[in-house]
């Protein structure tokens, strides 16, 4: 048993890595290795015998097993500090510049407006963007003869001759998402419409393109009043601004009566806008209240419930707000414009520190 002991802590000590050591472990108490069959001769032994061979062979097994587990943890560490010496990195050195991500004006803008609009008790839908012509045409009370509905002001799908089914277009509007939201929660409802809308037009100030959020508040009692307040306060906090005059001038929509658009007190100094002074005024936006048929079309009854729509191109107010003078270098992917106009990814809108700050 001495010499054993010897041989395999010897050849366990000059063991170089986990290989050789399973081999020295199944060699010494494998099944079939010497130790074991040592444990099996015990057998073969007197009683007398066996009392002074069984605990000898019982410490030199575990005298071996101990050596293996010191010897494999002794490995594991020299290679920990082998990987330690050749993965070495000095920290010290400058970091490598990473290229910087930058929020898009116009996502920045949607997050604005839906800050604002909540802080006021809107909640935000969506709908889809191709659209069937009675959402986006006939349940808003624009009649067949209108010319938002010809093909030279709205993008219709491809449909194959003989197909009798509704045409569908791309929305040039997101006011059937007022529709879609009164259809599936009925009112009360007070929600903005944020999202792409798409009509044939392309020049500095229009693109076929673009963004628009709308607002809808339905209820028993919402009168113009209403209205005027929220996009009063809409403007200040937009604009960041702490008085703002707004001026409404009667006007025509099929899906509003009556109908409103608003102008905003302002002035150009040195090609910079600023609102709520001077003696110019700007045109922002659309409004007015509800008009029964639309109620009517969304399954809502105008006898009890009332109240006003409005809509704002979110393109438009964002190049009022931070000075872009082309429309159409919101969809240029150039990056040179985007680092210039864009906002850091932590820039995130709130009405406590400020929306643009």
């Amino acid at each position: 048993m001495d010499d054993l002991k010897s041989k395999y802590l010897g050849l366990i000590a000059e063991a170089t890595d986990e290989n050789s050591l399973e081999e020295l472990r199944v060699q010494a108490l494998g099944k079939k290795g010497e130790i074991s069959l040592q444990m099996r001769s015990l057998g073969q032994m007197t009683p007398e015998e066996r009392q002074t061979a069984g605990p000898a062979l019982n410490a030199l097994k575990d005298e071996i097993n101990s050596g293996l587990i010191a010897k494999k943890a002794a490995l594991a560490d020299a290679a920990l500090d082998e990987r330690l010496r050749t993965e070495w990195l000095d920290v010290t050195l400058p970091a490598r510049m990473r290229p910087k991500g930058t929020i898009h004006p116009i996502s920045q803008v949607t997050d604005e407006v839906t800050a604002i609009f909540a802080d006021m008790g809107f909640s935000v839908a969506e709908g889809p963007q191709i659209e069937s012509d009675w959402y986006n045409f006939d349940a808003l009370n624009i009649p067949g003869h209108h010319p938002a509905r010809a093909e030279m002001d709205t993008f219709y799908t491809h449909r194959a001759a003989g197909d009798n089914r509704p045409p569908h277009v791309l929305r040039t509007h997101t006011s059937p998402v007022q529709i879609r939201a009164l259809e599936a929660n009925g009112a009360p409802i007070r929600i903005i419409c944020p999202g792409r809308v798409y009509r044939a037009d392309y020049d500095q100030t229009h693109t076929p393109m673009f963004h628009q959020v709308e607002g809808l508040a339905i209820d028993t009692d919402i009168s113009m009043a209403n209205l005027k307040w929220c996009l009063e306060e809409f403007v200040k906090a937009f604009f960041e601004v702490d008085n703002v005059e707004l001026r409404f001038r009667a006007s025509h929509f099929p899906f509003t009566e009556p109908s409103a658009e608003v102008d905003i007190r302002c002035s150009w100094e040195g090609g910079v806008l600023k609102v709520g002074e001077g003696d110019d005024w700007l045109e922002i936006l659309g409004s007015g209240m509800v008009h029964p048929k639309v109620l009517q079309a969304a399954g809502v009854d105008p006898s009890i419930y009332q109240g006003f729509a409005f809509g704002v191109g979110i393109d438009r107010i964002a190049m009022l707000k931070y000075g872009i003078p082309d429309l159409r270098a919101f969809f240029d992917s150039d990056l040179r414009w985007l680092r210039h106009y864009g906002f850091r990814s932590l820039d995130v809108p709130t009405l406590d520190s400020g929306l643009s700050a």
